[in-house]
């Protein structure tokens, strides 16, 4: 079954809350999933210890590089859906857990910046690609962009990423409070209340676009890459 990774060696981009919101609305709507927390500071895991998190979602910790390949090969046969939650430093066991992946998830927020830090994500799936002789699907999305405005700043590294080829999910991640409240009151976006958090069928809304939007990338994915 398909396997996801999220790749980036910078911080603070939303790597594992977007791991998180796409690993908890596939299994709301019913989907086995596996999310391997690969993570050193294991933010997944610590989430996963709060109330709420479905029991079709099963979260296993402590992966190392010479157990990746393994767990995510195992795992594949178990769940729908497994998505990886990678270290933020180019390793071996980032690169051998895109070397498993279908599909390779880059989050960046609307600087440049984060915008070189995604290059360099870019080139490390590249580099995998040679190693592993094939090629591995990825897309680029901008996470914690705002609902009001998308600054000019935004709008200028998206073009440019699209001029260069580089794909780019056409679905954002929104700056939404419900997307921090799971960190704080444990479960998925669909799991929150209206005192737990605001403006819920916005914030649900846009997390079921971004999974679907993740989905749609894995079929064509699927189809050309026979060996995934």
């Amino acid at each position: 079954m398909p396997v996801i990774s999220f790749v980036s060696p910078k911080g603070g981009v939303g790597k594992t809350t977007s791991a998180v919101l796409l690993g908890g609305v596939l299994a709301d709507k019913g989907a086995p999933v596996t999310m391997i927390d690969a993570d050193p500071n294991q933010p997944v895991s610590s989430w996963a210890k709060l109330p709420g998190r479905p029991e079709n979602l099963r979260v296993i910790r402590d992966v190392t590089q010479d157990t990746v390949i393994d767990v995510i090969e195992e795992e594949a046969q178990r769940s729908t859906f497994v998505i990886c939650d990678l270290e933020g430093t180019a390793s071996l066991t980032v690169s051998y857990a895109v070397s498993r992946s279908d599909l390779v998830l880059i989050p960046l927020q609307g600087s440049h910046l984060d915008a070189a830090q995604a290059a360099r994500a870019v080139k490390l799936v590249r580099s995998t690609e040679k190693a592993i002789g094939r090629s591995v699907p990825f897309a680029l999305f901008f996470n914690r962009v705002s609902t009001a405005i998308q600054p000019r700043t935004f709008r200028h590294i998206r073009d440019e990423f699209e001029a260069a080829g580089l794909p780019v999910l056409a679905c954002t991640l929104q700056e939404r409070e419900a997307f921090r409240a799971i960190f704080s009151f444990g479960g998925t976006v669909g799991g929150l209340t209206s005192a737990q958090a605001s403006n819920l069928p916005a914030a649900l809304a846009n997390v079921s676009d971004f999974a679907r939007a993740v989905t749609n990338r894995l079929r064509p994915a699927a189809a050309t890459n026979p060996e995934a």
